[in-house]
């Protein structure tokens, strides 16, 4: 057969310059080769080393796979990501987390449930696969699903938050080797349904963040043993994510548009005590999850129709005030739907 050879695509509409680089790097990828040179517009660059850590998604039914992190090529922000989590036509990907994959990792439950499973215990999968349900493996009760899920030994504390606002710390040896599978650490009548968690180191502050975009910073000692109001939402809104912060950390939030920016907690003034109402941390219709990140960090996030994309997040540029954010993925009749973050030091 002929050689074939790439033709110069510089010229072309950036984004279809965007869907053919993916493309080369996820075939180049599969069939071990070198991907060609991109020219102008280049979004891809060669994957890291093998590595141990890897990239956890799960759907909204509670399927779950594994994949290690170096086989997911790294694109620039804004680029069209890879076809990952396979899921059938009435499920979609809902969650994203990175553990190593000698870890224990910890699940959190819209009932505010606690469980744990070796990582492992997971399917390992290449890329685009459908994993294996948790409710073989985990006793979750009826319309049970998982809404977070972490590393262990990831702090002191585990912050928990609510659908309405409640938040509560955990210390981590209550979420250890003696924790008893489907553990209850919240009750969903204070504060409806759990909807996301956090590590802390015990002297940090929270910052919780709601899905028209306000949100609200104050120190985690503030907070009670049995919890607290930590954030007053309005009941057409509720609060989606929380991050672990100081006064120099940057918090990359994300849309469910694809936008998302890194708000800088020195333009984000902290308050005196929990339980306040939220002010604009991001301009968004609907926000969908918020990370601590550094600027060599890489931040992970899929959509609904099963893509996902790997970018650094020094790319996204930092803000200390409200703005809309930039394009991090590209998204056709398609929404974002969960964002995680990634240290490369861990590889």
């Amino acid at each position: 057969m002929t050689d074939l050879h790439r033709p110069d695509i510089s010229q072309t509409d950036p984004e279809i310059q965007e869907y053919i680089e993916a493309l080369e790097a996820e075939v180049a990828r599969l069939t071990g080769s070198s991907p060609p040179t991109p020219g102008a517009g280049s979004v891809v660059e060669p994957s890291e080393p093998p590595t141990s850590i890897n990239v956890i998604s799960i759907s909204k039914n509670g399927f779950a796979k594994r994949t290690p992190r170096h086989l997911f090529v790294r694109q620039r922000r804004g680029g069209m990501g890879v076809f990952d989590l396979e899921t059938a036509s009435d499920d979609y990907p809902a969650l994203l987390a990175a553990a190593d994959e000698n870890e224990q990792l910890l699940l959190f439950s819209n009932f505010g449930r606690a469980f744990r499973i070796p990582v492992n215990a997971l399917s390992e999968s290449p890329v685009r696969g459908r994993g294996v349900q948790l409710a073989t493996l985990l006793p979750f009760r009826p319309h049970e699903r998982i809404v977070a899920a972490l590393p262990e030994k990831g702090g002191s504390y585990v912050a928990l938050v609510s659908q309405r606002g409640w938040v509560r710390r955990i210390r981590s040896n209550y979420l250890g080797d003696s924790l008893i599978p489907g553990m209850t650490f919240h009750d969903v009548k204070e504060g409806g349904y759990l909807t996301a968690a956090c590590w802390t180191s015990g002297n940090e502050e929270l910052m919780m963040a709601s899905r028209q975009g306000k949100g609200i910073r104050f120190d985690e000692t503030q907070v009670p043993t049995r919890g607290c109001l930590g954030m007053r939402v309005v009941p057409e809104d509720g609060v989606m994510a929380v991050a672990a912060v100081n006064a120099d950390s940057g918090v990359f939030l994300l849309g469910s548009d694809g936008k998302g920016t890194i708000r800088m907690m020195s333009g984000f003034s902290a308050n005196k005590a929990p339980g306040a109402g939220g002010k604009v941390v991001m301009k968004t219709d609907e926000l969908i999850g918020a990370v601590t990140v550094n600027a060599d960090d890489d931040v992970f996030a899929n959509s609904q129709l099963g893509k996902i994309i790997r970018f650094n997040a020094g790319e996204v540029p930092p803000k200390e005030g409200v703005v809309q954010g930039v394009n991090c993925i590209a998204l056709r009749a398609d929404m974002v739907m969960a964002v995680a973050a990634s240290k490369l030091s861990s590889s």
